[in-house]
């Protein structure tokens, strides 16, 4: 008798029931750090106008100061505030990456769903076109399309949407291609709706977590691509952006001088907005992935039957 009541069931692993996706970034601590940092910058660039009127470019110091109380981050060679540079460079930066991001994404949605909507002839026209952009080498054919290109923040936008959505369709369609083998599609597909219905409105909602996760890949490549492109001097050099600062602080010899605050910011900048937006891609993968919740066991309290047959 008293073995028997010693032997207590092992209690089952019981996971967490499923919350709304919203719900679940707002209670997730990655997805709350990354908006954060997200909301800052976000911020900074709206508000750059009215913390810093008028042309950030201009010259306002002495040349190469560094950080002070006047100038939190110092002077460039030519005498312009490295803060007023910085914050008002968020605006161009971000501006690109959300718009490649957003291009991106639409173009690898509309490949991926019709490419397995459709099969047959139009996959592998649609995959051959891809397995080409995706085969290329990606910077020189940046480098070759914005050197021949005219400079400006439309050519860097349109360089890189060109050379940035083949990876976001090939994973799109996958994701496509396993749900368009479920009953439900089938089931769509007999009922007689249009093919433009299925996809966009059977499809793509179950590929909320996949083209979330692609949009913010997608949005961390523009802007690392455009200051990468930047600094190499294929921009438009007359636009300030954190590439930008980082091609001037090269050519005025900061890096050879060792005034370090030319660029680290803007390289601060970009690391935070690509750290921020990794994090709220993790925070979504652990929302919308079951084997990624936590495990909670339910903790059992023994009876007083129990407790004195173990005495």
């Amino acid at each position: 008798m008293t073995t028997a009541l010693l032997k207590q069931p092992t209690p089952t692993p019981v996971r967490k029931p499923n919350r709304s996706f919203v719900h679940g970034l707002l209670t997730n601590k990655k997805a709350l750090t990354g908006m954060a940092v997200m909301i800052i910058f976000i911020a900074l660039a709206l508000l750059a106008p009215i913390l810093f009127p008028g042309d950030p470019s201009r010259i306002t110091a002495m040349a190469s100061m560094e950080p002070s109380a006047e100038h939190w981050l110092g002077t460039t060679a030519k005498g312009q505030d490295v803060l007023a540079l910085t914050v008002h460079g968020s605006r161009s930066s971000l501006f690109v990456g959300l718009t490649v991001g957003v291009a991106s994404t639409f173009i690898g949605i509309l490949v991926g769903l019709a490419s397995a909507y459709f099969g047959k002839f139009i996959d592998e026209a649609l995959s051959l076109v891809t397995n080409v952009f995706l085969l290329l080498p990606g910077l020189p054919l940046l480098v070759i399309l914005a050197a021949f290109l005219p400079p400006g923040l439309g050519t860097v936008i349109l360089v890189l949407v060109v050379t940035g959505w083949a990876g976001s369709a090939r994973v799109l369609r996958s994701q496509a291609l396993s749900i368009r083998s479920k009953d439900f599609v089938a089931a769509a597909v007999v009922s007689g709706e249009r093919a433009g219905r299925i996809m966009f409105r059977e499809i793509l909602p179950n590929m909320a977590s996949i083209v979330m996760g692609t949009l913010l890949a997608c949005v961390i490549y523009g802007i690392g691509a455009q200051a990468g492109l930047e600094f190499l001097g294929l921009g438009d050099v007359s636009t300030v952006s954190w590439g930008n600062n980082l091609f001037w602080a090269g050519n005025e010899g900061a890096l050879l001088t060792g005034s370090w605050w030319v660029f680290v910011p803007s390289g601060v900048c970009i690391a935070l907005v690509a750290f921020a937006l990794a994090l709220i891609n993790y925070a979504v993968d652990e929302v919308t992935n079951p084997r990624l919740r936590k495990i909670k066991t339910p903790k059992t309290t023994p009876t007083n039957t129990e407790r004195s047959a173990a005495k």
